[in-house]
């Protein structure tokens, strides 16, 4: 459980604070990853390889990827929700001002 919740604290932080879409979060996965959960670099590789070739946004595929090796299925539900909610929340902030 509490891999799951830093799994989640993780890439909500990244989703918050990174800029330039998901290719500007890598660096951010590949150190947060290294130090929060234990993201090899051949896991790293493994994911970038993947996120090449699959179809969909690379931030929400890589925070797949990562939540399922590291926490397996409710690891990957979670980490895609901490990267997709900072997004959320600021849009609908966004929209309730317009």
């Amino acid at each position: 459980m509490d891999r799951i919740i830093t799994l989640f604290l993780m890439f909500f932080k990244i989703g918050l604070t990174s800029f330039g879409g998901g290719y500007g979060m890598m660096s951010m996965i590949m150190d947060e990853g290294q130090r929060l959960v234990g993201l090899t670099r051949t896991e790293f590789a493994d994911m970038t390889a993947l996120d090449l070739i699959c179809s969909g946004p690379v931030a929400v595929n890589a925070a797949t990827y990562v939540g399922y090796i590291k926490g397996g299925f409710w690891g990957a539900v979670f980490a895609t929700l901490g990267c997709i909610l900072p997004s959320l929340i600021i849009c609908t902030i966004v929209i309730l001002f317009l």
